[in-house]
């Protein structure tokens, strides 16, 4: 079976287009062997808003003809100068012409700029919707595996801080490109031996540029790296901020805030103190053409190989050529930085991605869940070891076992949130990786221990198991799960908005909303990851019950700490060390007297100290 899918994965490759996507989710590119430049992504980004980067840079284009004409303008003015002409008329226009070109300039700019800007927000936009896209393709450990603050730091800030660079590299670099070429071309008309003394600054300044760049990418890693590490300390001291009050530990915990953030802070202050020494050098060097073109220029002169009007425009000339030459170098580290968050964009959606068809070619006949020899790891660990076991359906198959055995990893092989790293999980009888993964998710209900609600209303958080349901419908099924009651005692019932995660609401509330929402999905397959954590006694029977009577006749699958909540469980599969240790009924494994009866009574025991303890109280 393995060799089958891995022949149609190759037929797939050979068939896919330049550019599209792998089996395994990353991008194909024309030449496989040579990754993909900047600017490659950058237009792919684009899509049909090239035309406006397009635009940007005839525009710029046009902008610096008007910016370097009024020289033309101004040497014809100086050589009359020179001639001794009165003629009024003569300069008013000559006058008048550089002004329009003026104008005209700014006109061009403002296309230029606004055509980029308009480029560059889509490029912004699709990049963050491409990888947003991505994240619910990939596998949850994939994700799951990189920080939310990193990531957010990625989608967000990193994304946000090379608007400039993509709104003003292309007609930035284009107009500040030309300009001074044109303009040597017009000092190289006028003569050539000061056209190139007026160049003899350039080389020394870019050898101060030179010393800027030294480790540059060890300076920028360790920028990156400490920026990350304090979006990631920010989020947890923000999230954790109630356990840092009550156990007291607000001093230490922003200490570490503190720290990450002189850290970040000192990363750049580290750097550009380096830097400050190479750039003032550079800047003072290279825009002093005059070193050179005035001594020379007037010997020349005096020796009446160049005329003093030509000199006059000669130095005018060379005022104006170094100056778009530094506004070009001073993107260079903006182009840096823009190749390193664009790879940090792309490493998201070239990533692996969970390998599904378009449609179900079998359809499942049933609704047992199987689990074949299944082996799992994150990364080079394996935790699940051979892994095989059968919840059938109309059934209660409940996981039991030490925490860390794997039980959670196996519920999430099952919902299909991480692909098995060998054997197989089928759903009646049909791999579920030849199941699209829109009819598997319809076929399928998880609950975990970490119920997640949306920043949206009770109503909405229910609605989202099944988009379409009624009103009538939601209310109908919280009251069946039993949740109704609680829902009417908030502010505003059902119109309640839970705030970002439920925070508004207590564990236990939050889990029973989310049971409430998986039930109206109506799922064949329905996945409980300890769902009744946070529930105290009373309602943890209540929420029993309701599950017991939304779920006849499904398969339902339950992970649980608390064996009394499982025993009357058709199967009981005991998890040890990534592996099923046995298996059977209630009595069958007490009667065995194995891990199931140690932890079954250990359960017991506590279950009685603490009811001796109320009594005493």
């Amino acid at each position: 079976m393995e060799k089958e899918r891995g022949k149609e994965q190759v037929q797939l490759q050979e068939q896919l287009p330049s550019g599209a996507a792998k089996p395994d989710g990353s991008e194909l590119s024309a030449k496989e062997e040579k990754p993909r430049s900047t600017w490659s992504w950058v237009f792919e980004f684009a899509g049909m808003r090239k035309r406006d980067y397009v635009l940007s840079v005839v525009f710029a284009v046009c902008k610096v003809i008007c910016i370097v004409a009024p020289y033309v303008v101004l040497a014809e003015v100086i050589r009359e100068l020179f001639a001794g002409t009165d003629d009024f008329a003569f300069y008013v226009r000559d006058l008048c012409i550089m002004a329009v070109l003026w104008v005209a300039s700014a006109l061009f700019h403002m296309l230029s700029t606004t055509a980029s800007h308009k480029a560059t927000f889509y490029v912004l936009g699709s990049m963050r919707k491409r990888a947003c896209d991505k994240l619910t393709r990939m596998q949850l450990g994939d994700v799951k595996a990189q920080s939310s603050g990193g990531l957010k730091n990625i989608l967000v800030e990193r994304i946000d801080s090379i608007e400039t660079t993509l709104a003003h590299i292309l007609p930035e670099f284009t107009s500040n490109l030309l300009a001074p070429v044109l303009i040597l071309a017009m000092l190289l008309v006028i003569d050539w031996r000061i056209a190139l003394v007026s160049l003899v600054t350039v080389p020394l300044g870019f050898i101060c540029m030179m010393g800027m760049f030294k480790d540059y990418d060890a300076f920028n890693q360790r920028c990156v790296d400490k920026t990350k590490v304090l979006n990631d300390t920010a989020v947890e001291y923000i999230n954790g901020i109630e356990v840092i009050k009550v156990f007291g530990k607000t001093q230490s915990s922003y200490g570490k805030f503190v720290q990450a953030a002189k850290e970040a802070a000192s990363s750049y202050v580290d750097w550009m103190a380096r830097c400050n020494v190479y750039f003032s050098l550079a800047m003072s060097v290279m825009p002093a053409t005059l070193l050179g073109v005035l001594p020379v220029g007037a010997l020349f002169v005096s020796g009446g190989s160049l005329a003093a009007g030509d000199f006059v425009t000669c130095i005018v000339l060379s005022l104006g050529l170094i100056t778009p030459v530094i506004t070009m170098l001073s993107y260079m580290d903006d182009i840096k930085a823009l190749n390193i968050v664009m790879g940090e964009v792309t490493s998201i959606i070239a990533a692996p991605e969970q390998v599904r068809p378009a449609q179900t070619a079998v359809a499942p006949q049933g609704n047992t869940v199987e689990l074949e020899d299944v082996r799992f790891g994150y990364g080079e660990t394996e935790v699940l070891h051979g892994v095989s076991l059968v919840a059938r359906e109309g059934q209660m198959t409940a996981l039991v076992g030490p925490s860390g055995s794997g039980k959670s990893t196996i519920a999430r092989l099952i919902c299909g949130l991480w692909d098995v790293g060998g054997g197989t999980v089928r759903l009646g009888g049909v791999d579920v990786r030849d199941i699209s993964a829109q009819d598997y998710n319809a076929l399928v209900s998880f609950v975990s221990q970490d119920s997640y609600l949306f920043n949206d209303t009770v109503r909405e958080n229910i609605r989202m198991g099944r988009p379409g349901a009624t009103n009538a419908e939601v209310e109908d099924i919280a009251k069946r799960a039993g949740c109704h009651e609680f829902i009417l005692g908030l502010e505003n019932g059902y119109d309640t908005v839970v705030g970002s995660g439920g925070e508004r609401l207590s564990g236990g509330e939050r889990q029973r909303i989310s049971i409430a929402r998986a039930m109206l999905k109506g799922a064949p397959v329905v996945v409980l990851d300890e769902a009744t954590a946070y529930t105290d006694p009373e309602n943890e029977a209540v929420i029993e019950e309701s599950v017991a009577r939304l779920v006849t006749g499904k398969t339902l699958i339950v992970i649980a700490h608390r064996l009394s909540t499982i025993k009357d469980a058709d199967r009981i599969v005991v998890v040890d060390q990534g592996a099923i240790d046995e298996e059977g009924t209630h009595e069958e494994l007490l009667a065995h007297g194995g891990l199931y009866s140690r932890m079954w009574q250990a359960h017991m025991s506590v279950k009685d100290s603490l009811t001796e303890g109320g009594d005493a109280a």
